[in-house]
């Protein structure tokens, strides 16, 4: 047609979205931003589990991963609905382009109406947050945690053996010092120790078992592992009052 550009390189009708996607890539940038604001958030929140500060600081911090949360969900809705509008655009070529503003404001406005907390649980980093948390507190066997997980009245020396028992990787049997925690099924390795047993079967095109012996993960990938930050620290702090006691 007449006046309207027929170019698949991002440009429909007298409009070229080069500018908008360009500013998109920008914006994504601040998702890095928050990732690294939610990193500190739950290290300085382990900190203070460590210390056994008062709960009230733990309690700010976890506040904080709300708020990182809350402003990484808004911000995916943002882009998402950008992307929406401009493809909505570039597929429909209508005769007259519409008010693109008025279009990214409906479909953001229409993703933000099914926000709920549950969507919490689908951020990764704030999901681990909680998780490390929980790990650490039970470590130390703070009595709120204890309670929460139904073992309040059990013995303490049987949590610190149970809690030892969990320091040993499962492939080295040696006590763990960088240990990953297999999302999949939960249990933890020697980050070396698993990267090296997955890189082994994949040369051989074979998966690789958890190695933990009655698990049934029968296909453990790199994707699946994380750092377990709960549990270095907890192992590093038994060490330290180990140490302490010898001395």
């Amino acid at each position: 047609m007449p006046g309207r550009s027929s170019s698949s390189s991002g440009s429909t009708g007298f409009i070229s979205f080069s500018g908008i996607e360009s500013a998109l890539s920008s914006l994504k940038n601040f998702q890095s931003c928050i990732s690294s604001g939610m990193d500190t958030a739950s290290s300085v929140a382990l900190d203070l589990v460590e210390t056994q500060t008062e709960v009230s600081s733990e309690y700010s911090m976890d506040k904080a991963m709300v708020e990182f949360a809350m402003m990484d969900r808004e911000l995916n809705h943002y882009v998402k609905a950008v992307q929406s509008a401009i493809n909505h655009v570039k597929e429909e070529r209508p005769e007259k382009i519409p008010d693109l503003k008025l279009l990214v404001e409906k479909k953001f406005l229409a993703l933000q109406n099914k926000n709920s907390d549950a969507d919490f649980q689908n951020n990764e980093k704030f999901v681990q947050f909680k998780q490390q948390l929980k790990e650490l507190k039970k470590q130390y066997g703070l009595p709120t945690d204890r309670e929460a997980d139904g073992t309040e009245g059990v013995d303490e020396d049987m949590i610190v053996t149970q809690s030892q028992t969990n320091f040993i990787c499962p492939i080295t049997q040696l006590e763990m010092k960088k240990p990953v925690k297999n999302k999949v099924c939960g249990h933890t390795y020697e980050e070396e120790a698993i990267v090296r047993m997955i890189e082994s079967k994949h040369k051989r095109r074979k998966k690789a078992c958890c190695p933990k012996i009655g698990c049934s993960h029968t296909d453990v990938r790199m994707s699946d592992l994380i750092q377990d930050e709960a549990l270095r620290r907890a192992i590093e702090s038994h060490n330290k009052k180990k140490h302490r006691q010898s001395d």
